[in-house]
């Protein structure tokens, strides 16, 4: 060891006994043919609580702003992304890699359900073949030019959240939750999970937070008072948007025209994204 060692080995050129060496990078590298500089991962402790409404919702609001986005869909074994845009054909590939499918309006797609035979089959893989299909959607699929690329992601904090946040170059994350208190203390694990992997959390998003009257407008808490404000000071997060229970949405979704929308509900998120 140096006399003067200041126990700082990246500002040491000594090579000493006792140095330490640089953690080994867990990243996968992306395909040599892709070209995404913004990763946003779309997640929460608890399933149905509509990430992939907002992944999709996510993705058409900055498509509108004149930027190249994309959705890589996470949820191996329950995927909803294909459903919502109106998905149903293979993607193909080449010896390059596979490409993504493309939505009506240029969003570029890739799910397990582009590459099944049937859509209805069920996925039955373990955790470790269902990790490895994220890092090849990442690694082996074509993804161009992209500006945004959202990541919906499947319910909890086991194998599937672990590798996007060890394997994907995140630059941020928004947390989906709902009014419950159930939920918003399920919530608070993704939330504690997202610290504990250093991973920057963008800002809550509360779906089912209400339903507007169609007779008076009036706003009725039919899931209780909104925590979302509660849970957002708690960790110093901001609320980047209130999802209503809007029939619109659902039927859109139902007709794979999701990116038909005409509202407003995620616009500052959008907005904290063209920040970054």
């Amino acid at each position: 060891m140096a006399e003067k060692c200041t126990h700082d080995c990246s500002t040491c050129g000594a090579n000493c006994a006792s140095r330490a060496e640089a953690p080994e990078s867990l990243l996968t590298p992306q395909n040599p043919l892709s070209n995404v500089k913004k990763v946003i991962g779309v997640v929460s402790g608890k399933g149905g609580v509509g990430k992939s409404l907002v992944t999709s919702m996510l993705a058409v609001e900055m498509q509108r702003r004149g930027y190249k986005t994309a959705v890589l869909d996470a949820d191996i074994t329950g995927p909803s992304i294909p459903q919502a845009f109106g998905l149903h054909t293979r993607a193909e590939g080449s010896p390059d890699g596979i490409y993504p499918v493309k939505t009506a309006t240029g969003i570029e797609v890739m799910s397990v359900n582009l590459l099944l035979d049937d859509e209805t089959s069920p996925v039955v893989w373990r955790g470790p073949v269902i990790a490895g299909t994220v890092k090849q959607f990442w690694s082996e699929v074509v993804w161009n030019d992209v500006d945004y690329m959202f990541v919906d992601m499947p319910p909890g904090t086991g194998d599937v959240p672990l590798t996007v946040f060890q394997s994907l170059p995140l630059d941020g994350i928004v947390i989906v939750t709902s009014p419950q208190e159930l939920v918003s203390l399920i919530v608070k694990k993704a939330a504690n999970m997202a610290n504990l992997m250093e991973i920057k959390v963008l800002g809550l998003v509360e779906n089912m937070s209400y339903v507007v009257c169609p007779d008076c407008g009036k706003k009725i808490n039919i899931f209780g008072e909104s925590k979302a404000e509660q849970t957002a000071k708690s960790f110093g997060y901001t609320v980047l948007g209130k999802i209503p229970m809007d029939y619109r949405l659902a039927a859109l979704c139902d007709k794979g025209a999701i990116e038909l929308m005409e509202n407003d509900y995620l616009h500052s998120a959008a907005d904290i994204l063209e920040k970054m």
